[in-house]
């Protein structure tokens, strides 16, 4: 569909696939990718423009997520802004990093880590109520997350929410929905300044980003509710589900078919 025209029923399956991405956005705190960029790869996007388009709805998305959480008090702003520190650092480090590792190293990798992610949901209960008491050397520990997160970003193709609510719960004392809030205010710096860079390289189709974020933005508040209607252990049970299907999908696309050369995908931006 990279250069055809927009059909009908392609509009309303874009649609669709917003409404999912918005309400995965507001109950997860993640940007939704993991449901965009496969959804436009088969509406024929090839790799590399479904994950520009998906990016560029992922700000907007991400954008009225976060003000789902702000508006409940559940962001912390301090530990937001050091993490987009370490993380815009970091992903500069990835990206250099990714055109020096084999692509199978790299699809097989990241397998690992969401497996990882996976366990820490399970195995983590994290508190309703608390914020990040920051020190001094918490504060270094936290810029310390977001570089690894920014490595990570752009090592693995991943938008980092993943990673950094994950950490902020399991080694930091988070709670579930601060996590959540506080990742999304993280990811929208990148997801911008990585749109207008796509966007000056000719790879965001505008009409399809605005297809996706549209429905994306109505649905975020819904998911920000659910996130709080349900507890913090149910949460993170679901949170660690929707890993395994992301894990049971990149295994999918990773393991070589007999006779069949392996797509060269990369892992889409969560």
């Amino acid at each position: 569909m990279d250069q055809q025209r927009l059909g009908r029923r392609d509009a309303v399956v874009l649609v669709v696939i917003g409404l999912v991405a918005g309400v995965l956005a507001g109950y997860f705190g993640i940007g939704g990718g993991t449901v965009i960029v496969p959804g436009l790869v088969l509406l024929g996007f090839s790799q590399r423009r479904a994950v520009a388009t998906s990016l560029a709805a992922i700000g907007p998305t991400a954008v009225a997520a976060s003000i789902a959480y702000i508006a409940h008090h559940q962001v912390d702003w301090l530990v937001a802004g050091l993490l987009i520190v370490g993380v815009v650092v970091g992903a500069r480090l990835g990206s250099a990093l990714l055109t020096r590792l084999p692509e199978v190293v790299l699809r097989w990798f990241f397998v690992g880590f969401m497996v990882l992610i996976a366990v820490v949901q399970f195995l983590v209960v994290p508190p309703r109520v608390a914020t990040i008491p920051l020190d001094p050397l918490r504060a270094l520990a936290v810029v310390g997350l977001g570089l690894g997160t920014g490595v990570l970003s752009g090592l693995l193709g991943v938008g980092g929410g993943l990673i950094a609510i994950s950490a902020l719960t399991a080694l930091f004392g988070s709670s579930d929905l601060v996590a959540r809030g506080t990742s999304l205010i993280m990811m929208i710096p990148g997801a911008v300044t990585g749109t207008v860079s796509n966007f000056r390289k000719g790879l965001v189709d505008l009409r399809v980003a605005a297809l996706l974020a549209l429905p994306a933005i109505v649905v975020t508040p819904a998911g920000a509710w659910l996130a709080r209607f349900f507890s913090p252990r149910t949460n993170t049970i679901l949170l660690g589900c929707y890993v395994l299907v992301i894990v049971a999908r990149s295994v999918y696309v990773a393991w070589p078919k007999r006779g069949v050369e392996p797509p060269a995908e990369a892992p889409p931006k969560d």
